[in-house]
């Protein structure tokens, strides 16, 4: 079993002390009575949690168990680590939905793990062994994400905490998100340690779970071309373009987003 690598910062303490017990029992619960399973959907770099609202609130609707877990955003292997911890924790079975970095996260956290039926990326990364997010996006042109990074701020132990500037975040990464919520997404985004984005990533899930692939083809952090590589690549069951949507493909249209996810839980499910 992994070692739950969450309980060694208070803030994961509190989570777990609080709400991760109830949690489990609300899900295992929800999951007795729907025999659906349960969806976790895990947010990728300078987002957080409350960026699936919309994605949450329609699979709660159709009676599917969520999870939007915090992605603590501090390396491929911590991150994998700490999202392979709560799908143990987790009844039944689960389907994996990464978005951005979540995507890398989510391709490590489900390989050689039973519970894990399908994989969903949402405008995210796949990386094969040895790559990372950072070579993935300027692999092909198109992605603006550099020029409109804040000076980075500089951690105790060495490391980077990556933001987007807030008067740079509408544009970069929500363009099509009305302008008063993309503001409030920019005032409460989540940092990314540079490390993350430089770490290789191990032998991916997606070898050996089916995937869904949805991104939208406006997304100026990974470029159209990267993520029509990566779908192909891990032999996507279906790949959803969305015309026109932003890097927050499932803040902007979470219709779509929630409809794939449904359909990758009830193909797995066969």
């Amino acid at each position: 079993m992994r070692t739950f690598k969450f309980l060694k910062t208070a803030v994961a303490v509190a989570t777990t002390a609080l709400a991760f017990g109830p949690l489990n029992v609300a899900v295992a619960a929800a999951q007795s009575a729907s025999a659906k399973p349960t969806v976790v959907l895990v947010h990728g770099a300078f987002a957080e949690s409350s960026s699936w609202n919309g994605v949450a609130a329609r699979l709660l609707d159709k009676g599917y168990p969520v999870i939007a877990a915090a992605n603590p955003l501090r390396g491929v292997t911590h991150d994998a680590d700490y999202i392979a911890d709560i799908v143990e924790q987790t009844a039944g079975p689960v389907i994996l939905v990464g978005h951005s970095y979540g995507g890398a996260v989510i391709s490590n956290a489900g390989r050689d793990n039973a519970k894990v039926k399908a994989l969903v990326y949402v405008a995210a990364f796949a990386p094969d062994k040895g790559e990372t997010a950072l070579e993935l996006s300027g692999r092909y042109p198109g992605g603006t994400l550099g020029p409109t990074l804040a000076p980075p701020v500089l951690l105790d132990d060495g490391n980077k905490d990556l933001y987007i500037q807030q008067d740079k975040f509408g544009q970069q990464f929500a363009a099509d998100v009305a302008a008063a919520d993309s503001a409030l997404m920019a005032a409460t985004q989540r940092p990314i340690s540079e490390f993350a984005l430089t770490e290789a990533s191990g032998d991916p899930a997606w070898k050996q779970l089916p995937s869904w692939f949805i991104y939208g083809s406006a997304d100026k952090n990974i470029p159209e071309a990267a993520l029509k590589f990566m779908a192909e690549r891990a032999g996507s069951k279906k790949t959803v373009t969305v015309p026109g949507a932003s890097h927050v493909v499932m803040t902007s249209n979470p219709e779509k987003v929630a409809a794939l996810i449904i359909e990758a839980a009830e193909v797995s499910a066969r």
